[in-house]
């Protein structure tokens, strides 16, 4: 039942996006394990995902919904995150970004929602985006992540995509951990197949060796294709 669930969460989220206008797409992801900075949040088990997203022209605003199925040990199902986002182009090669999410866990009643903010910085093919919580876990916790990552195009269809980051503040006292992640990716037609290589430093009583919330070094792969298909 709660896989039927899930699923009908999901499929919704494509039904937001159909309306036959460029300003919307949806995004939808079949892939291994569920990573979220080099921790799985599926049990290390695999994940099916999707997105549906509208842009406002070229404000620079966008907004969204992106859902997934989670394992985290208790009785949630899945994961919800509504999202807004802006870009303010300096030129060609650099743009400033800042925005918001919420994370929520409509299916269950053992994790809270909570929200995210962040800013940031394009230049070309990096980014850096310096995220914080005030509320993590839907608790009294501060929580900060930086972030930075780098896309590099290896010919007309592969590219390479590094990041790393580094997670501190209230909720993780003790437990800092940067994680790290390598993934390439191979477009073929309207999909795109990908192969990824995540974990974190962490060590000691920090180190997670059970499926559940797993964050030692693993290899996963998935595939994803983004609608509407260009003609």
């Amino acid at each position: 039942m709660k896989s039927i669930r899930t699923l009908t969460l999901v499929t919704g989220l494509l039904a937001l996006s159909g309306v036959s206008q460029a300003q919307f797409s949806s995004t939808w992801t079949a892939v291994s394990d569920y990573d979220f900075r080099g921790y799985s949040q599926s049990g290390t088990d695999p994940a099916l995902q999707a997105s549906a997203d509208y842009a406002f022209g070229d404000t620079g605003l966008s907004m969204g919904a992106w859902a997934s199925n989670v394992d985290f040990g208790n009785d949630e199902d899945a994961e919800l995150d509504l999202y807004v986002n802006y870009t303010a182009k300096i030129n060609d090669t650099f743009a400033f970004t800042t925005g918001g999410t919420w994370y929520e866990y409509p299916l269950g009643n053992d994790s809270d929602g909570y929200p995210e903010v962040y800013v940031g910085f394009n230049a070309g093919n990096f980014n850096m985006k310096q995220w914080y919580s005030w509320m993590y876990g839907g608790g009294d916790n501060d929580e900060m992540y930086t972030e930075a990552n780098y896309t590099q195009p290896i010919g007309d269809n592969f590219t390479l995509g590094f990041h790393v980051g580094y997670v501190y503040g209230d909720a993780y006292e003790d437990i800092e951990t940067v994680d790290y992640a390598l993934q390439g990716n191979w477009t073929f037609g309207k999909f795109t197949v990908f192969g990824k290589f995540t974990g974190t430093d962490a060590s000691g009583a920090a180190k997670i060796k059970g499926d559940i919330f797993n964050n030692e070094p693993r290899f996963l792969v998935g595939v994803t294709t983004t609608f509407p298909w260009a003609k």
